[in-house]
């Protein structure tokens, strides 16, 4: 019998979470090809505000080409995303 894989969610802040195995890349704000892309995507389905009116500091990139953001620290959030999927290989 196969074994169910338990969802693992990372927090990207305010209460706002990501499943860990959609993210693909987390990229910080300081680029103007970062800055191009969200200007791509803006209006669509595919930018996701979870800054809750704060700075943006940092874009989470999904396997759906959703580009989400956050206002927490793109190491912050890596260290996260390392946490959650440390804790999948129990």
């Amino acid at each position: 019998m196969a074994r169910r894989q338990a969802t693992r969610l990372v927090n990207v802040g305010h209460g706002n979470v990501v499943l860990a195995e959609q993210i693909v890349a987390i990229v910080g704000m300081d680029s103007l090809p970062v800055k191009r892309l969200i200007e791509s995507v803006k209006g669509s389905a595919k930018l996701v505000d979870a800054t809750n009116g704060r700075r943006t500091r940092a874009v989470i990139v999904t396997e759906s080409d959703h580009l989400i953001l956050s206002s927490l620290e793109p190491a912050t959030l890596a260290q996260r995303l390392g946490a959650e999927r440390g804790a999948a290989g129990d």
